[in-house]
């Protein structure tokens, strides 16, 4: 599913593609895009409201998926990164990014398509920390179901 670039759960950043991100394949290497998307995730944590930053503070990865449509180079820096919360659950969240070439249009087919699954953790207890009802419903405004 394509995001709406009027969508206001939606976080849309630029990500400037470095020439060490390239391959020898003259594409972006699979393990620096993991950390061009950890750089949109960050920018996205650094823009949103104190509190929902706080909630998610302390989380970890858990699991990490990415689906390669087009390959994306040098030259279509910066990289266009629209990501949203897919699902929240009790102690975990799904952040989904859509990444597009520099001047792609909002609704043209993401060249990449990812997930983060992100598990809340108490760093004092070394545990997994539970949501409450009230947390969640701080987090809601950045739900879009992406439905995959």
């Amino acid at each position: 599913m394509t995001e709406s670039a009027a969508d206001p759960a939606v976080h849309r950043t630029a990500i400037t593609v470095r020439w060490s991100d390239m391959d020898a394949f003259k594409h972006v290497n699979h393990a620096r895009m993991v950390t061009l998307l950890e750089e949109a995730r960050i920018d996205w944590l650094a823009s949103v409201d104190p509190e929902v930053a706080a909630l998610l503070r302390h989380s970890v990865v858990a699991h990490l998926e990415i689906r390669y449509r087009t390959p994306l180079a040098h030259a279509d820096s910066p990289l266009q990164v629209s990501m949203w919360l897919a699902r929240v659950r009790s102690a975990d969240l799904t952040v989904h990014y859509e990444v597009r070439a520099a001047g792609a249009a909002a609704d043209s087919r993401p060249a990449v398509e990812a997930s983060t699954q992100l598990a809340l953790g108490d760093p004092y207890a070394r545990t997994l920390r539970r949501l409450t009802d009230e947390q969640r419903g701080v987090l809601a405004p950045w739900v879009r179901p992406n439905g995959s």
